[in-house]
């Protein structure tokens, strides 16, 4: 899953301030971006493997430990990458923050203005 270098895509949470700033601060940097709800998509465990190859990150860090259901389903419970791969893709809105791409990088934007470490090299 390689995006054009310049075109960004971000999957996020529309229903997050924060998240949807990060957005903002992307519009401002690039004419071409893609938005994906996290609920919509990917979601499919391949492009999950791919985004995380990208990221360079195993899908635990992603998550939002504070969540309900991470407390009740996944806390102390260890899964091979294929599990990960699989919460992942049922349960994005476990994600804690938005995800953007830019050719074949990946950044976690745990701030909205993360999303301008994409210009750089």
């Amino acid at each position: 899953m390689k995006t054009n270098e310049r075109e960004i895509q971000i999957y996020y949470n529309p229903e997050n301030s924060a998240d949807r700033k990060c957005v903002a601060h992307a519009k401002s940097m690039a004419q071409h971006i893609k938005t994906f709800a996290f609920d919509k998509t990917p979601s499919t465990s391949t492009s999950w493997r791919q985004i995380l190859k990208n990221l360079e990150c195993h899908p635990k860090e992603l998550m939002d430990k504070s969540k309900p259901y991470y407390q009740e389903h996944i806390k102390g419970r260890d899964f091979n990458m294929n599990g990960w791969l699989d919460i992942v893709a049922r349960n994005p809105d476990l994600i804690k923050s938005p995800i953007a791409m830019r050719g074949s990088r990946a950044i976690v934007c745990k701030q909205p203005t993360d999303i301008y470490r994409l210009t750089q090299q």
